[in-house]
């Protein structure tokens, strides 16, 4: 292994591979490797990071550089290994060869040429017993700790792939590629792997706390807007409100019950094709009084935006002929088949981001709409034929990952080009650096079941931990759910039990009965209003609306830090309380903020449940105001309208739920 010092890097050359570490922020490393003639300079979303002088230090048998508290090493064999400024090893490429007649059994770092430029690699670390892992984005695979997990790392609904991790070794990894690929935290190594890339390209930085190493990977990937104080509020939606009359009444009826309601949302094909961006004026026939009518109200509206664009729509020919859409590498370019043919627009050309948000601004905008709902972001498809797709960055073996990013993008940067400094929109997908464009990720088509409910809760807390501060998920689900069924009355009691508790507070649904007419006029579920679910339901459902506006200065001091410092609200219990080991395995409770500890029920049928509180603290039972010593399991009860939820150290906030 050649080594050698240039422009502030340790650069290693050998057998055709060429290995840069160079500093990246503060205690941050940044790796890359090639097979290629040269390294790309391509940062994809992350920030620029200030000038930071790294210690290098060559010597035969190993090169070393040093940013701050973290350390890399390579040795004269290849090996790359980390550590802290104190000697503490992080993390180690694991080799099995044992160099014998310099057979390579198992590479570290392994390239298979797939064209001229483009490798499938892999990338081998050693794993350790006692570690755990966090974070990696949303997945409802019901696992908090993602030790012993294969992740896809690919865009889908209810799957968002963000792929930053936590180590309880106290580091955090980005893996820097928005190639289709997947991780491999299992027990005899860990291993990252992409299809098609041109190089290896990862960060690693040291933390004492996991505070500290989300600060960080918050000056990496950046930081949400300040949430305004109506977003803090009460979300209605439903699949689907059919046209301006039905909306309107839903929203006078929250009125004239005087419950609180600060958005309310217009699902999708409220439009005449998919791509054309209007409302279909023979439902919506005066968008300009509906906005004014709710905005006299105190009520937001938001109204949903698909990427899908269909062949028949009045934008398909101009868009196809500037190479605005996403397109296939062979056959018939159509990606989607929901109700008609589609491709979609490609967000990763500036050019197409432009186009979609004039149209916005036109038919949307100018009537006073302001919050977008970004559907079908990851982009959805009817067959995940990645490598027959093509992007205007690239192959979408390459670099489908990075496509909700830009999308979010379009409607950020529309927004600030006209003016707007409270951006707020919903999306289905997320990248690395998606919470600097004001987005609230919610958790896509999930089913109405308790054990989808149980998932949600982990699979918040992780997406949390990577930058997605404004995070939500529908309310009893999407899939399912009879409002006269009991056993749906007793989910979405405790669903409105966690989603008061989570950041943004909304309730969606396709609920039955469902219509079979074809005629997409007819494409709705049955009522999903607060009052839908009778009226013991209603009780508890009213009482939770007025406990979240009870709460509301408090969630936003808390978005206040999320905004200064990249803190999540909503995180696991290990984040406030990193010395208590036993908090790395809870994974059905969490902080809310530094204050409240929430424990939803999450089993059908329970009225009791029990709760750990974690050591550090005393723990004042905000039903009953009993105190207890951290450290310790309880058993606390909970009936249909109690939600175990305590407060920490005596702290005066007015989560009571009953």
């Amino acid at each position: 292994m050649i080594f050698k010092q240039f422009k502030g890097k340790l650069i290693a050359q050998e057998n055709g591979e060429t290995i840069w570490i160079e500093p990246f922020g503060k205690d941050c490393l940044r790796f890359r490797s090639t097979k290629n003639k040269e390294i790309i300079e391509e940062d994809w979303t992350m920030l620029p990071q200030p000038e930071t002088q790294a210690q290098i230090e060559i010597k035969p048998e190993k090169a070393t550089i040093k940013n701050g508290k973290t350390v890399a090493e390579i040795l004269s064999d290849g090996t790359v290994r980390y550590l802290t400024d104190t000697g503490q090893v992080l993390l180690e490429e694991l080799w099995i060869d044992k160099r014998v007649n310099n057979a390579d059994l198992l590479k570290a770092r392994n390239y298979k040429a797939i064209s001229s430029d483009l490798y499938q690699v892999s990338l081998y670390f050693k794993a350790y017993e006692d570690e755990h892992f966090y974070g990696m984005g949303q997945y409802a695979n019901g696992h908090l700790d993602l030790k012993g997990c294969v992740l896809e790392l690919a865009q889908k609904n209810t799957q968002i792939s963000i792929p930053f991790l936590i180590s309880s070794r106290n580091y955090g990894f980005v893996w820097n590629n928005p190639a289709i690929g997947r991780a491999e935290l299992v027990k005899n190594h860990t291993m990252w792997y992409a299809e098609a890339t041109r190089q290896i390209d990862y960060l690693i930085f040291y933390g004492e706390t996991p505070e500290q190493i989300l600060k960080k990977y918050a000056d990496l990937t950046g930081k949400p807007p300040m949430l305004p104080e109506w977003a803090a509020g009460f979300w209605q939606c439903k699949l689907r409100y059919r046209t301006q009359e039905e909306l309107l009444n839903v929203a006078r009826e929250y009125k004239r019950r005087n419950l609180p309601l600060s958005v309310i949302v217009i699902d999708f094909f409220h439009w005449p094709r998919q791509g054309e961006w209007k409302f279909d004026s023979k439902y919506w026939p005066d968008p300009k009084a509906m906005v004014d009518e709710l905005n006299e109200m105190g009520v937001k509206l938001m109204v949903s935006i698909w990427p899908t664009v269909e062949v028949n729509c009045e934008n398909y020919s101009e868009m196809s002929q500037k190479g605005l859409l996403v397109r296939t590498e062979r056959g018939v370019p159509i990606l989607a088949t929901f109700r008609g043919s589609t491709t979609y627009f490609d967000a990763t050309n500036p050019e197409a981001r432009k186009f979609v948000w004039e149209k916005v601004k036109e038919n949307y905008y100018r009537y006073g709409i302001k919050m977008f709902w970004l559907d079908e972001a990851e982009p959805e498809m009817a067959s995940y034929d990645f490598d027959n797709v093509r992007y205007y960055l690239g192959n979408g073996l390459e670099v489908s990952n990075i496509y909700p990013f830009y999308y979010a993008k379009a409607f950020y940067e529309g927004m600030k080009s006209v003016g707007e400094d409270e951006i707020v929109n919903l999306i289905r997908c997320a990248w690395l650096g998606s919470q600097r464009f004001g987005v609230v990720v919610w958790s896509g088509d999930i089913p109405s079941t308790f054990e989808s409910l149980r998932n949600q809760v982990k699979a918040g807390l992780n997406i949390s931990l990577c930058g997605i501060c404004w995070w939500t998920t529908d309310i009893g689900g999407f899939f399912g759910g009879d409002p006269d069924d009991p056993k749906f009355r007793e989910l979405i009691i405790r669903w409105f039990q966690f989603g008061v508790f989570c950041p943004i507070f909304r309730l969606h649904g396709y609920r039955l009965p469902y219509s079979s007419d074809p005629d997409v006029y007819h494409l709705t579920g049955g009522p999903n209003e607060v009052w839908s679910f009778g009226e013991e339901a209603y009780r508890i459902i009213k009482d939770l609306l007025f406990l979240r506006e009870r709460i509301k200065p408090y969630i936003l001091e808390q978005m206040k830090k999320a905004h200064d410092e990249g803190i999540p609200v909503m995180r696991p219990l290990f984040f406030d309380f990193p010395n208590d080991k036993t908090t790395y395995s809870i994974d059905d409770e969490y902080m809310f903020g530094p204050d409240i500890l929430v424990a939803p029920v999450l089993y059908e049928g329970a009225r009791y449940r029990k709760v750990y509180l974690p050591e550090g603290a005393k723990w004042t039972d905000a039903n009953n105001d009993k105190t207890y010593e951290g450290g310790q399991w309880i058993e606390c009860e909970a009936p249909l309208d109690v939600i175990p939820v305590f407060l920490r150290n005596g702290a005066k906030i007015p989560v009571k739920t009953k």
